[in-house]
């Protein structure tokens, strides 16, 4: 069947013939994308991708039976769509990687629903990208809380000084994902950014401008093993979570509710046999149900301290930051008799204040409080969410 593609792809024979596996594993896992280890079982039971594409129909029909829903799917007209689609991820920057190439991520592979490829979009080769450094996914609610991203950023801040260098692996979402990708890039570590949709579908919109970052940085890369123009479709979710969880050997959950997509990453981690770590939170509070659930089905080990953590994830030991003095800092900055001192040791006490409550508690109009609050973000000492809650910089503490 192979053979017969050439009639009308006589264009793209010299591509064919030098690279026919990676083209035709490109189709099988468009084609069995979302059931891989049907994949796998007719590489092994053939021999190659490419052996799948030269079978008579009649062949075909032995292999799937008469009333596959697979029948037709295996034809020309699918070489023809990878030919198209390497050639329009290429002009893009990105490529097509299969599980047989040695770039591929080592523990991914061992998976036995791991996709058969993947695209990728980086600035290194595959082997620096993947399999160079231990990776580590740091998932979490949409939801993140000032205290989930507060402790998102210093678990990171604690991996960048240990011995062994991680790479952070997330998904590119709202909250917890974002922080954890843009906490790596700060503190000098990689990032792979796993999408929920083809690599020409940045998804959600708002981070385009970092995913051309992450794009473009060494060591970095941004991956998925939907076919460009896959738009993020809900069951697409689940999907991509494997990948997370697959290619990591630890899973570090920040924040989730009981039912949230941090918690199917974390679970399907425990399912691989990778460590499972969660940051246990007030059992009030909804946004950490999840973590203390994990931990209370003793799936996974509570963070307790940063070192700990650290040597448990297999990095070596940490190197203790010595913790600044915030009152010394906003004096030095300010001057003693400031108003912005006060401030910023009220904003250091109570964690999840905003600014109405801080313009009450000492006694200022909120005009001149978000002023002030103003400033103290624009010189690095606090940070400021929509809702106007305010929360000191873990580059300060």
């Amino acid at each position: 069947m192979f053979r017969k593609a050439f009639s009308f792809l006589w264009p793209y024979l010299a591509v064919i013939m030098s690279d026919k596996e990676r083209i035709c594993t490109c189709a099988m896992n468009r084609i069995f994308g979302y059931e891989p280890e049907i994949a796998h079982r007719i590489i092994d039971h053939l021999g190659s991708a490419s052996a799948l594409f030269e079978l008579r129909e009649d062949e075909l029909r032995e292999l799937f039976g008469p009333f596959s829903r697979f029948n037709g799917r295996i034809s020309p007209i699918e070489i023809e769509k990878s030919l198209r689609e390497i050639e329009y991820m290429s002009s893009l920057g990105a490529r097509f990687i299969t599980i047989a190439d040695p770039g591929y991520p080592r523990l991914l592979r061992e998976c036995s629903d791991a996709p058969v490829g993947i695209y990728v979009m980086g600035a290194s080769a595959d082997n620096d990208i993947f399999n160079a450094r231990p990776c580590i996914a740091v998932v979490g609610t949409r939801g993140l809380t000032s205290y989930g991203r507060e402790w998102c950023r210093q678990i990171i801040a604690a991996m960048s000084r240990a011995k062994i260098k991680p790479c952070i692996v997330s998904g590119m979402a709202i909250g917890t994902d974002i922080c954890a990708h843009e906490a790596a890039l700060e503190t000098g570590l990689s990032s792979i950014g796993v999408m929920p949709s083809g690599l020409d579908q940045i998804y959600p919109s708002r981070h385009r401008g970092f995913a051309s970052r992450l794009a473009s940085t060494p060591g970095c890369a941004l991956i998925s093993d939907y076919p460009p123009e896959t738009g993020a479709a809900k069951v697409n979710f689940v999907r991509r979570n494997r990948i997370i969880a697959g290619m990591c050997s630890a899973t570090i959950l920040v924040e989730s509710r009981t039912d949230g997509g941090g918690m199917i990453t974390a679970r399907l981690a425990s399912s691989y046999g990778r460590d499972l770590f969660c940051l246990p939170g007030r059992i009030d509070d909804i946004c950490s149900q999840g973590c203390n659930q994990l931990i209370h089905e003793k799936m996974a080990e509570p963070i307790a301290e940063l070192g700990a953590l650290v040597e448990a994830l297999g990095l070596g030991t940490s190197s203790r930051r010595k913790s600044s003095d915030l009152r010394a800092e906003l004096e030095e900055h300010y001057g003693n008799e400031s108003p912005m001192v006060r401030l910023g040791l009220e904003i250091k006490k109570h964690r999840d204040t905003d600014i109405p409550s801080l313009a009450s508690t000492l006694g200022m109009p909120y005009l001149e409080i978000s002023k002030m609050c103003s400033m103290l973000e624009a010189d690095g000492f606090i940070n400021i969410d929509l809702l106007q809650r305010c929360s000191i910089n873990v580059k300060i503490v």
